[in-house]
């Protein structure tokens, strides 16, 4: 996915990232760099699950169902409801009970607040997909090419901010983010992605 971080990251105007500021109680650069740290987190926990190909069938079966990127027609809409049922629900089925734990490592790496942390995160799970939706779309990709743009983004993640992802994931703080990457995986297979 060509640079889909920044381009998420650039679809959010400056009144988007003013309105996201300010529900989150944050200011505005606070804001960036918590979303920053985030996305990586979250496409990094979704690029090593889809390393599998029943992993990536199933990821694109859900983009497919519910995430055709359409959210990102009204990005200020979403932030301005409030209603974060969506991404907290998808937040629950990727990260399982690590949540708390990634979700301190991005407070950690962006300056915010561990509690307007915990307010982003659902509010930018549903756009995170609808990115990867949209995408796949426009770009025809089967469960396989989806999976190889979702390591060539996690594979730029790590060339620009060398051991980020594995700082952001290691949720159990033990220096090696590989067993709770298996766990998130876990959790992402038998949670949203398996049902139809």
């Amino acid at each position: 996915m060509q640079d889909l971080i920044g381009g998420l990251l650039g679809a959010m105007g400056g009144d988007e990232v003013k309105k996201l500021s300010s529900v989150l109680g944050a200011d505005s650069q606070t804001t960036e760099k918590a979303m920053s740290a985030a996305m990586p987190a979250l496409l990094g926990a979704l690029s090593r699950n889809a390393a599998s190909s029943g992993g990536a069938s199933a990821l694109a079966g859900a983009l497919d169902r519910d995430h055709d990127g359409s959210i990102l027609d009204d990005i200020g809409g979403l932030l301005a409801g409030g209603d974060t049922g969506a991404g907290a629900s998808i937040l629950g089925h990727v990260l399982g009970d690590r949540e708390p734990a990634v979700a301190a490592n991005v407070a950690r790496n962006s300056g915010m607040d561990l509690s307007s942390v915990q307010k982003l995160l659902p509010m930018l799970a549903p756009l995170v997909l609808g990115a990867l939706g949209k995408q796949k779309r426009q770009s025809g990709l089967d469960a396989s090419g989806l999976a190889s743009q979702l390591f060539g983004a996690q594979e730029q993640v790590e060339r620009e901010a060398p051991g980020m992802l594995g700082a952001l994931l290691d949720a159990d703080g033990d220096g090696d983010s590989t067993d709770d990457i298996l766990k998130l995986g876990a959790g992402l297979l038998g949670g949203m992605f398996g049902k139809r």
